[in-house]
């Protein structure tokens, strides 16, 4: 008698790159091996602080009992400050805004609510793996439009119209993106509001790194250009350094009569999953509202890491890296025959540099990568890359 638990067949495209290498780097670690972490987009673990106000804010709330669940789509208080929020940026037409368990639990109730088995979403590659991850659940396609590399990893306007089809549902766009760091001017923005509109499409605009912008740079919401079908995707964990409190958000702009029963599926969900963390969205009001100090060393402190990081890596044989306007992550190229996963693999090992492949991340057919973390201090990211050019010393000869 067959006594296994078979798994469900969604499950089987589900990989999650960042995490995945993780397994191997805690291996090596147990060797004894000196280990040094550039995977993980998590500022707490180096040398930055979630600001006091933020977390007095969860505290207080915490002491006056607001331990109960909340209303499913969140406190008003925080629901307010992100339509507030949201305004500042120039969006307007705003028909929802809803609370979520981070950023991620916004992708899936969105996809969710509009997606069919067998539809397919246009996604950018490289980019994040867990809208692959939800699609592939849905049994819905995750289709890829490649992002340009020789032009600063910029979208491809042409490519995406030639992957649209008649059962293509939505654009998502990753702006600042994960993992290119790439920033996306405005004639890009229009170009895709222009295709989604041609086709029916909704876009899913990620902008969880909008304020992490470098340079002196603007970032420019999708949203705020036109009134299209757009959800702007939120949060505070990176801009606020609070990724452990899972608090992200949705906002879902456009003109009532398209949207008005999308809005309501996505709802439906939203109430079945009773709500996010109470006490953590009393932080949503005095992080969007109070001081914003912390984002100017934030962002002083990650343009000296990334010019470090272009610097060293563009410096090494058989490395180039594409210069990040945003975010916290830089997406080099490696001219090898051998794999990415081969390369970090073996970088691993044989020096306990954590990177992750860039095919955890999608990247055009022919060509590696791997994606870095500049978070760390300078020392840190010099010691890194130091072990990164000794190690090719011997790579693949």
């Amino acid at each position: 008698m067959n006594t296994r638990i078979t798994p469900a067949r969604r499950t089987r495209g589900i990989t999650y790159a960042v995490r995945d290498v993780v397994v191997l780097a805690d291996q090596v670690a147990r060797s004894g091996q000196e280990m040094l972490y550039l995977n993980i987009g998590d500022p707490n673990k180096y040398d930055f602080q979630t600001p006091p106000h933020i977390v007095e804010a969860v505290s207080r709330a915490m002491r006056n009992n607001l331990n109960g669940y909340s209303p499913s789509s969140g406190i008003e208080e925080a629901r307010q400050a992100i339509r507030d929020e949201a305004g500042r940026k120039g969006i307007t037409h705003i028909l929802d805004v809803f609370v979520t368990t981070g950023a991620s639990e916004a992708i899936d109730i969105c996809l969710t609510a509009l997606v069919n088995e067998g539809e397919n979403v246009l996604l950018p590659s490289p980019g994040y793996p867990i809208y692959n991850a939800i699609l592939h659940k849905l049994n819905a396609e995750p289709r890829s439009y490649y992002l340009d590399e020789e032009n600063g990893w910029q979208p491809d306007l042409a490519n995406i119209a030639a992957r649209i089809d008649n059962k293509t549902r939505a654009i998502v766009i990753i702006n600042p993106n994960n993992p290119t760091g790439a920033l996306y001017p405005e004639k890009i923005l229009r170009g895709i509001i222009e295709l989604a509109r041609e086709h029916n499409l909704v876009i899913f605009s990620d902008e969880i790194y909008d304020k992490l912008i470098l340079d002196g740079k603007e970032h420019i919401a999708t949203a705020s250009l036109d009134p299209a079908a757009v959800i702007t995707l939120g949060g505070l964990s990176k801009n606020y350094l609070v990724p452990g409190f899972r608090i992200g958000w949705g906002i879902i702009s456009g003109r009532e009569e398209e949207l008005r029963e999308y809005i309501e599926a996505a709802n439906k969900l939203i109430r079945a999953r009773l709500c996010a963390n109470h006490p953590g969205q009393w932080a949503i009001r005095p992080a969007l509202e109070g001081d914003q100090g912390h984002l100017v060393e934030f962002r002083e402190k990650l343009t000296r890491r990334r010019d470090l990081t272009v610097e060293m890596l563009n410096q090494i044989p058989r490395i180039t890296c594409v210069k990040p306007e945003g975010s916290f992550y830089a997406f080099p190229r490696l001219h090898i025959d051998e794999s990415d996963n081969q390369f970090v693999r073996e970088l691993i090992k044989e020096t306990g540099v954590v990177v992750v492949p860039g095919s955890g991340f999608g990247q055009l057919p022919g060509t590696s990568h791997f994606r870095v973390v500049f978070l760390p201090a300078e020392e840190i990211l010099m010691k890194a890359y130091n072990k990164i050019a000794e190690f090719f010393e011997t790579f693949g000869k």
